[in-house]
């Protein structure tokens, strides 16, 4: 049974990693969990650890231009701390680094009616701070890795799942008090939390190493994704064809339009893994969040 480390308290898929082996896979890991917001972490040893899971970090939640305070915080905690985790892991004689990285990296979304496909030749092209600190970060780690420490990076798209922030809960009230929404082309790689808790689940038990990018197997329009909310509790909503034009004029004004109905999506190859890890699908995953309470 593998001992692994989970870096940062509390955080949604730290705690949803833990859950899901445990439960599933109860006799391949056993998982303790430590806090990074002071000091105290830098006197404990990581030495009886196999795996260190990190997850601490700073969520991207800003639109626009952020404060040059905000964005040393960025640097601080989002590459710094990942970066000193790191180099002490492996002075301690950790074997394995997962490191939760982000689609970000690759920048934004693209505009409303154009497609974004990242192959594995795409170069990162950060568009904000949030996605400069994910790359730095990268960029200090990997020079880490060697026969006896491997770094694992994992660039997901995004993460959704019960009680995860989000995009996801921003569709979910639409669906609830709509009864039309509009129509618009455009298709996303989404990740199911289910579904990564599996793929981590594999990291480790394959001692992997290198740069992953674990999707679902489809990809999801946005409009779709509403109704399919909408029919998970009963509802029908109508998609409203014709408005694409209205919904790219309202992307000139906020972010907002871009994030929800722009396209990014992973090209599947990449995606690939020499075992299933994406189990369950879009319809699957969203009638178990909406019909499952707690």
């Amino acid at each position: 049974m593998k001992k692994v480390l989970i870096t940062g308290a509390n955080s949604y898929i730290g705690t949803s990693v833990e859950r899901y082996i445990t439960e599933q896979y109860p006799d391949e890991c056993e998982f303790f969990t430590i806090d990074m917001k002071d000091d105290d972490w830098r006197e404990q040893s990581f030495a009886e650890y196999d795996v260190v899971f990190h997850v601490a970090g700073i969520a991207h939640s800003d639109n626009g231009k952020i404060s040059a305070e905000k964005e040393k915080l960025y640097r601080s905690v989002n590459t710094d701390l990942t970066v000193e985790t790191a180099k002490k892991a492996k002075a301690d004689g950790v074997k394995q680094f997962i490191f939760m990285s982000s689609a970000i990296v690759y920048g934004e979304s693209s505009k409303v009616g154009k497609q974004k496909i990242i192959t594995r030749e795409t170069s990162v092209s950060p568009a904000n701070c949030y996605g400069d600190s994910k790359v730095q970060a990268e960029n200090g780690i990997l020079p880490l890795w060697d026969d006896t420490f491997k770094i694992c990076i994992l660039r997901p798209p995004m993460i959704y799942g019960k009680h995860c922030k989000g995009n996801y809960s921003a569709l979910r009230k639409f669906a609830l008090k709509m009864k039309v929404f509009p129509y618009v082309k455009n298709e996303r790689s989404m990740l199911y939390i289910e579904n990564l808790c599996e793929f981590v689940r594999l990291m480790i038990r394959n001692e992997e190493s290198g740069i992953f990018f674990p999707q679902n197997a489809e990809y999801t329009n946005t409009s779709e994704m509403v109704k399919m909310i909408a029919a998970a509790h009963g509802k029908r909503i109508r998609l409203v064809h014709g408005f694409g034009w209205a919904v790219k004029c309202m992307g000139l004004f906020t972010g907002m339009v871009k994030k929800a109905f722009g396209s990014l999506t992973y090209e599947k190859e990449i995606s690939e893994y020499k075992e299933e890890y994406a189990k369950t699908d879009l319809w699957q995953s969203i009638v178990f969040m909406e019909q499952n309470d707690g």
